[in-house]
C-alpha cells in the first residue's frame, strides 16, 4: 500500500508523458487524475493507521549507495508528520488535476502539462517519505525541476521564461546551503540516516566546525545551513523573489506550488529536523527573526499589488513567514497545523482566481474588472470564503492556526518571541486590508472593465466548480475539527515525530495569556478589513489623493517590492554578467584557454612550419648553418638532463620570436 501511494503518480506521469500521443489528452487526464486520487485514498488510510492508530511504518526498498562507510538505502518513513503532509499534498493535487482537465482543456499540450503535475506530486512524496538526508535531497531537487517545467509550460511567453529561470536560479542558492548542511552533518557523524543523526545530536553540542575561516558551533552552523535550504524553497526574505513571479505559469500550477508542494518543503524540513534544531539555540533565533520579518514584508507588499494572482502569491509568502517563525519558537506542530490549514484555503483562493480570470477573458488586473458579484456569484462566494479564512475570521479554518501561532510567540516571553508577535499582529492587520481590497475591487466595486468583456463574463462550469466546492468545505471546518487532534494538551497524534525540549514548551503558557494579548490579532484583523471597506466603498478618489499627495514614496517603495529585484539586478546580476563577459569569456575562455589550447597550438605549428620552409633557400652555407646548430643542440641535450616540456617550450618561444 505504501509503495503504491508513492509510485502511482510516477507511473501516471510516465504513461501520460511518453504515451500521450497514443492515449490522447483526455486519456492522459483520466489516467493521472485516477492515479493521484488513488494515492490520496491510500494517504488517508495511511494517516488512519499511522497517526490515529499509532503504528508508524519504516521499511527499506533496495540498496542505493555503498561506498566505504557511506551506506544508504532507499528507505521510506511513515510517521504522523509524513502522513499529515501526504494527506494535504495528495488531496489538493487530486483536486488540481480535476480542475486542470477543463481549465486548460483546449491546450494542445495538455498531456505534457498533466504529466508534469503528476511528476511534481511524486517528487514531493519522495521528499516527505525519505528516511535520510540524501533521499530528501532527491525529492528537493525534483520539485525544483518540476516547478521550472510547470512555470515555463507556456514557453513561448517571455515572462514565463524569465520567471522559470528566476525560480530555478534562486532555488539553487538555497539548495547549495542545504547541500552544505548535509555535508556538514556527514563530516560530524559520518551518517545521513535520520535515526542515527538525531540520536547522536546531543553529542555534537560541544563540537566546533570551521567555516569561512571561523570556528562555529556545529549544531548552530548545520541548523543555519539547513535553514538556508528552507529559505529558498519556502520563499523567505532574501530568496523570496521567485515565488510571486511563479504566477506566470498556468493557474493550477500556482495553486499546487503555493498551496501543497514546493513551498511546504522548507517548513517540513524544519519540522523533520526538530531533534537537531532544539539543541541549536542560535539557529532557532535566526529562523524566528527571518520568518517574522518575511510575514510583515510580504503583507506590506501585498497591500499595493494589482494583479489578482500576485496579491494571493504575496499572501502565501506572508503565511509561510508565520509557519517558519512558529518553527523557530519550537512550536513545530503549530507550524504544520497552519501549513495544513493554509493549503486548503490557499488552493481555494488560487483556483477561485483562475475561475475569475477564466470568466473575464484572461484579465488579471483587479483595477480593470469590478462588479462581478452578480456575474460570477459562485466564484464570489468561493473567494469570499478563502479570503475570510486567510484573514483569520473567528471560527473559520485560518483563525485556529494563525491565532495560536501568535499566542505561543508571545508566550515564549523572549525578545525574539515578542518581536514575532508584534510583527505577526501587524501582518494580520495588513492581510485583512489587502484581502478585503481584493474582494472589493474584484466583486463589489463598480464595473471597470470593457463592456464586451463584462457582457460575456460567466461563472465556471461544473468541472471547475466541483473542486472549488470541495475545497471550500475544509477551508471552513478543517481547523475546528482538527485543532484538538493536532495541538490538544496530551494528544498522542505526533507520537514522537516531532521533538521539543521541555524547556521550549509554551503551549500551556499560551492558554493563560492576558485577554488583550489573545484578542489583539483578531481585533487588528477586523480593523484592517473595516478600513479597507471604508476606503474603497467611498470611491477611489480619496485613495488616489492620498497616494499622490502624501504617500507617493511609500506607495512606490511597496509597489516595487522594497526594491529587492532592483537591488539584485543592478548590484548582483549585472556585475556577475560583466565579470562573466570581461573576465571569464574574454580573459579566460578566449584568452588563456585559447592560447594554451587548440588556437595557440595551431598558431605555433603554423609559424613553425613557415620558419622551417624559409630555411630551405638552396644556398649551401645556410644548410651548413642549420646542420651545425642541430649538432650543437643535440650535443647539449646529450650532456644536460633532458626535460621535454622545457625543450618544446624553448623551441616554441624561438619560433614565435622568429
Amino acid at each position: 500500500m505504501y509503495l503504491n501511494l508513492i509510485f502511482l503518480p510516477l507511473g501516471a506521469a510516465v504513461v501520460s508523458g511518453f504515451g500521450g500521443r497514443w492515449v490522447g489528452s483526455k486519456g492522459s487526464c483520466y489516467i493521472t487524475t485516477t492515479s493521484v486520487f488513488l494515492s490520496a485514498l491510500l494517504s488517508w488510510v495511511a494517516a488512519y493507521e499511522v497517526s490515529l492508530q499509532g503504528s508508524p511504518c519504516h521499511f527499506y526498498l533496495v540498496p542505493w549507495v555503498e561506498a566505504d562507510i557511506l551506506n544508504i538505502q532507499w528507505g521510506f518513513l511513515f510517521d504522523s508528520l509524513t502522513t499529515t503532509i501526504l494527506v494535504v499534498v495528495t488531496t489538493i493535487s487530486t483536486l488540481v488535476h480535476l480542475y486542470s482537465i477543463d481549465y486548460i482543456g483546449e491546450d494542445p499540450h495538455l498531456s505534457r502539462f498533466i504529466s508534469y503535475l503528476s511528476l511534481f506530486t511524486f517528487f514531493i512524496l519522495i521528499l516527505v517519505t525519505a528516511d535520510n538526508f540524501l533521499q530528501i535531497f532527491v525529492g528537493w531537487e525534483g520539485v525544483g525541476l518540476c516547478s521550472y517545467l510547470l512555470i515555463n509550460f507556456w514557453f513561448t511567453r517571455i515572462q514565463a521564461n524569465k520567471a522559470a529561470i528566476k525560480a530555478i536560479i534562486v532555488n539553487r542558492v538555497g539548495d547549495f546551503g542545504l547541500c552544505l548542511g548535509i555535508l556538514a552533518l556527514w563530516s560530524c557523524l559520518e551518517s545521513l540516516d535520520y535515526a542515527t543523526v538525531f540520536a547522536a545530536v546531543p553529542a555534537l553540542t560541544s563540537i566546533k566546525l570551521s567555516f569561512g575561516g571561523i570556528d562555529w558551533d556545529a549544531l548552530n552552523l548545520i541548523g543555519c545551513l539547513l535553514f538556508v535550504g528552507a529559505v529558498g524553497k519556502s520563499a523567505q526574505l532574501g530568496l523570496h523573489t521567485w515565488l510571486p513571479d511563479a504566477i506566470e505559469g498556468p493557474t493550477p500550477v500556482s495553486a499546487l506550488i503555493h498551496a501543497a508542494t514546493i513551498v511546504t518543503a522548507g517548513v517540513f524540513l524544519l519540522a523533520r529536523c526538530s531533534p537537531l534544531l532544539e539543541y541549536a539555540e542560535f539557529a532557532l533565533f535566526v529562523v524566528c527573526i527571518v520568518g517574522a520579518i518575511t510575514a510583515f514584508f510580504a503583507a506590506t507588499t501585498g497591500l499595493v499589488q494589482n494583479d489578482l494572482k500576485r496579491v494571493v502569491a504575496y499572501s502565501t509568502c506572508s503565511q509561510l513567514g508565520y509557519m517558519i517563525f512558529a518553527c523557530g519558537l519550537s512550536n513545530y506542530g503549530v507550524g504544520i497545523f497552519h501549513l495544513a490549514n493554509h493549503a486548503f484555503f490557499k488552493a481555494l483562493l488560487f483556483l477561485g482566481a483562475g475561475s475569475v480570470i477564466h470568466g473575464v477573458a484572461d484579465e488579471q488586473d483587479i483595477r480593470k474588472i469590478g462588479g462581478l458579484r452578480r456575474l460570477l456569484p459562485f466564484t464570489y462566494a468561493i473567494i469570499t470564503i478563502g479570503s475570510l479564512s486567510l484573514i483569520g475570521l473567528p471560527f473559520l479554518t485560518g483563525f485556529y492556526s494563525k491565532d495560536i501561532i501568535l499566542e505561543v510567540s508571545y508566550a515564549t516571553y523572549s525578545n525574539h518571541g515578542h518581536f514575532a508577535y508584534f510583527l505577526g499582529t501587524a501582518a494580520a492587520f495588513l492581510t485583512a486590508f489587502y484581502s478585503l481590497r481584493l474582494l472589493f475591487l474584484t466583486f463589489l466595486s463598480s464595473p471597470n472593465g470593457s463592456r464586451i468583456v463584462l457582457s460575456q463574463a460567466h461563472d465556471s462550469n461544473i468541472a471547475i466548480a466541483l473542486p472549488l466546492a470541495l475545497l471550500a468545505v475544509p477551508s471552513i471546518f478543517i481547523g475546528y475539527l482538527t485543532k484538538d487532534l493536532f495541538l490538544g494538551l496530551g494528544t498522542p497524534y505526533w507520537n514522537g515525530a516531532i521533538f521539543t525540549l521541555p524547556s521550549h514548551l509554551t503551549s500551556v503558557d499560551g492558554e493563560f495569556l492576558p485577554v488583550n494579548v489573545k484578542l489583539a490579532p483578531v481585533i487588528f484583523s477586523l480593523l484592517g478589513g473595516f478600513l479597507a471597506y471604508f476606503l474603497y466603498s467611498n470611491g477611489s478618489n480619496e485613495i488616489a489623493y492620498l497616494k499622490t499627495r502624501y504617500l507617493t514614496n511609500i506607495y512606490t517603495f511597496l509597489n516595487r517590492k522594497w526594491f529587492f529585484d532592483k537591488v539584485y539586478n543592478e548590484t548582483i546580476n549585472q556585475n556577475i554578467i560583466k565579470i562573466g563577459y570581461h573576465f571569464s569569456y574574454k580573459k579566460v575562455d578566449r584568452g588563456i584557454i585559447e592560447i594554451l589550447g587548440p588556437y595557440g597550438l595551431t598558431q605555433i605549428t603554423k609559424k613553425a612550419s613557415y620558419q622551417l620552409v624559409s630555411l630551405h633557400t638552396g644556398i649551401f652555407y645556410h644548410s651548413a648553418f642549420v646542420v651545425v646548430i642541430g649538432a650543437f643542440t643535440l650535443l647539449i641535450f646529450l650532456i644536460l638532463p633532458f626535460d621535454p616540456a622545457s625543450f618544446f617550450f624553448f623551441v616554441a618561444l624561438i619560433f614565435i620570436k622568429i
